[in-house]
């Protein structure tokens, strides 16, 4: 089966449908005409995260669609929506904050300060959030 994204007239993900294999080839005329959604429609690989293909394939528009992501044209990638004001898209796709991420241990963006500050909650495991239920 193959997927195909909706996405409207600002390039935002809309819905994600998926389309019979003997009609991948022609998978805009085929939800367009054949089933009258209309639209444009981009196929979009659900085995796709990041620019790495799950299967060990040729990954397909950086990442799977989803709804409120953004179809880049002039990139030919699906990406998320800009995570902070200060984060940039790079030439590939992805976000990027101002300052890189340090890269020993645990932090998040703050974007009062544009930096990294250190993540001090406690790591999470299946044992911790069970007792924590009891």
């Amino acid at each position: 089966m193959a997927h195909f994204a909706e996405i409207d007239e600002t390039n935002t993900v809309i819905r994600v449908l998926v389309v019979p294999d003997e009609e991948e080839h022609r998978g805009q005329e085929f939800l367009a005409a054949d089933l009258d959604l209309g639209g444009t429609w981009i196929q979009t690989s659900y085995n796709t995260i990041n620019g790495v293909h799950l299967l060990d394939g040729t990954p397909l528009r950086l990442n799977f669609a989803g709804i409120g992501m953004t179809y880049d044209s002039e990139r030919d990638v699906f990406h998320h929506p800009q995570p902070f004001p200060s984060f940039t898209l790079d030439d590939d796709g992805f976000w990027q904050a101002p300052v890189s991420k340090p890269d020993e241990g645990r932090h998040t963006w703050d974007e009062e300060s544009l930096s990294w500050v250190v993540d001090d909650l406690p790591p999470t495991s299946p044992e911790i959030a069970n007792n924590a239920r009891e």
